[in-house]
């Protein structure tokens, strides 16, 4: 039988835009039938760093992403393979041991602030969102999921946001909005998910 490609959907936006309700909206609606890769579990492993050094890198910059790992199983599970995808531990600003089996679905969501930054990785989506919202909507969204999911202080929150967040926002996560098929304006926009829940329709009904 002929393997069909999976087709690969980005959902991009800065930090506490709204994204991360997006995808989860669209994978209680389709459930196994959709398969979500995270780009955060592809954050660099830091066995050599101390805790607290970790604590100071910027992870928002594109070259905390280990991209040719993430290029790599992106192109297997556009060839029917399964992949061993990390997984990333945030208490510890370090990759986790574990792995994630994860199998090629015929949708798979990708998400994370840059998926749209790399060229290389865009030219494998096949539909690329952007989640918009007001950078203080963002901040305050960012302290409660820290804090509450993340074991982080509201300080060290604020510190990380104010020296690197906010600054590598606006020159790398903004500008990808031109690289989009949808821009939304929050996760909760009812027009944008319906579009992309119809074409997701279409793909798994072809």
């Amino acid at each position: 039988m002929k393997h069909r490609m999976p087709v690969i959907i980005g959902i991009a936006g800065g930090t506490g835009s709204g994204k991360s309700t997006f995808t989860n909206r669209l994978k209680d609606e389709f459930k196994d039938q959709v398969t979500v890769i995270y780009h955060d579990n592809y954050y660099r492993a830091h066995d050599e760093l101390p805790f607290e050094e970790r604590k100071l890198l910027n992870y928002d910059h594109p070259d905390a992403f280990e991209t040719e790992l993430l290029l790599r199983h992106l192109e297997l599970l556009k060839a029917g393979k399964t992949i061993e995808c990390p997984t990333y531990d945030y208490s510890r600003h370090n990759r986790a041991r574990e792995t994630m089996r994860i199998e090629p679905g015929r949708v798979i969501l990708l998400e994370g602030i840059l998926v749209l930054f790399d060229s290389r990785i865009r030219d494998l989506l096949d539909i690329k969102v952007f989640v918009d919202a007001d950078a203080d909507e963002r901040i305050l969204r960012r302290i409660l999921r820290d804090t509450k999911e993340r074991g982080r202080d509201v300080e060290n929150i604020v510190d990380q946001y104010l020296t690197t967040v906010k600054p590598m926002h606006s020159l790398y996560v903004e500008p990808t909005r031109t690289f989009a098929d949808i821009i939304t304006n929050s996760g909760m926009n009812d027009v944008a998910f319906d579009l992309v829940r119809c074409k997701i329709r279409e793909i798994l009904k072809a």
